[in-house]
């Protein structure tokens, strides 16, 4: 099994170690080297074995080439990430869940399979597994060890309850994922129970923590600020911390994609997030989502006009970008604005959040400014 990636990236070629979050950016011909090895029983090159040394402590003297590493191939589609959404199934119930709905429906496994291999060749080095919970797929884990196998670095991100199952713990002590961000809805199972609408969620939580971090698997943990928990914000850090896990603090609650209003209801007062001047976003053209049916978008809010990837094939991303750039007009209710120039969010999302009625101050952070 690989222990390193060399791969294309966004016009420049990489070397990532699975479950490392350094890396090594090589120039074109260090590449092309590379390259002309892939499947040798030559040892790996000395410039390369000392690089690995240093960035990682990984020792691969005397290591045949082939089985040290795998080096992916260029492309023709420039696609550095994807998001999937395995299944948009979920055993949680969450009071803010973007979602317009959970059913449990997708691919089949050969479905999923050809999926995985055209992101491959779309040139995916990093792919997030989302849902819904990905981990109650029950193609999952091929699923998993197939994109793994394929060379992509992979981020799972998901609600942490069926962390703890001895099937998936091997898979990530094996093949290690780049992280594994888990959502926390609180600190207590009173709040963390209260806005997943479901008793024990919490208890099953902190079971998937304790066995990744006795595994060792690199984790992150998304704090969810909600009217259910935002009284307990700093037991929140201080539970990411006592982990030792990265993490990231989400404030704002947004409608579902379709425009329904509903999760806006589990919005903490004064919790909105103080984001940047939006300056665009490369949605559409470096990386793409796609849903369960195989369905590709720009990313998961803006969804229309979707890309059938497992009829089309690579050549329907080739529309990907117009279709992402034609979403990205300022249209409908932010026609005209005048303070457009600073505005906090993107088209589609500020679309989702018309569609659902939301209050102006939820979402355009401009507050009470005039808008002529």
């Amino acid at each position: 099994m690989h222990q390193l990636i060399v791969s294309p990236y966004n016009g420049t070629f990489l070397v990532a170690r699975p479950g490392i979050r350094a890396g090594m950016r090589l120039p074109r011909a260090r590449y092309n080297e590379l390259a002309a090895l892939a499947d040798s029983g030559r040892p790996v090159p000395e410039w390369l074995v000392e690089g690995a040394r240093k960035a990682w402590d990984l020792d691969l003297t005397a290591t045949p080439f082939r089985i040290a590493v795998l080096v992916r191939p260029q492309t023709p589609l420039g696609y550095g990430r994807a998001t999937w959404e395995i299944n948009k199934g979920c055993n949680f119930n969450c009071e803010h869940c973007y979602l317009a709905e959970r059913k449990f429906e997708g691919l089949p496994w050969d479905g999923k399979a050809r999926l995985l291999r055209l992101l491959r060749d779309a040139g995916v080095l990093w792919l997030q597994f989302t849902g819904g919970e990905p981990l109650i797929d029950r193609d999952f884990v091929d699923a998993y060890v197939l994109a793994y196998d394929s060379g992509m670095l992979i981020e799972i991100l998901t609600n942490g309850s069926r962390l703890h199952h001895p099937e998936i713990i091997a898979m990530l002590r094996n093949r290690p994922p780049h992280k594994v961000t888990v959502s926390l809805y609180g600190a207590t199972p009173d709040s963390f129970d209260s806005l997943t609408r479901r008793k024990g969620a919490f208890r099953l939580v902190r079971k998937g923590l304790d066995a990744a971090r006795a595994a060792g698997v690199p984790l992150e943990l998304a704090l969810i600020i909600t009217r259910h928990n935002a009284h307990e914000v700093d037991a929140m850090r201080a539970f990411a911390d006592r982990y030792g896990a990265r993490r990231t603090e989400y404030g704002t609650i947004s409608p579902t994609y379709t425009g329904d209003p509903e999760p806006l209801a589990a919005q903490a007062p004064g919790f909105l997030d103080k984001t940047s001047v939006f300056q665009g976003c490369p949605a559409g053209h470096t990386f793409f989502h796609v849903d369960p049916h195989g369905l590709a978008t720009m990313c998961k809010v803006g969804r229309e006009n979707p890309v059938d990837l497992v009829t089309e094939g690579l050549d329907g991303l080739r529309r990907l970008p117009r279709i992402a750039d034609a979403q990205m007009l300022r249209t409908g209710g932010c026609g005209g604005c005048l303070l457009s120039g600073t505005c906090r969010v993107c088209r589609p999302l500020a679309k989702a959040y018309q569609e659902a009625k939301a209050p102006l101050n939820t979402y355009c952070r401009h507050g009470k400014e005039d808008r002529r």
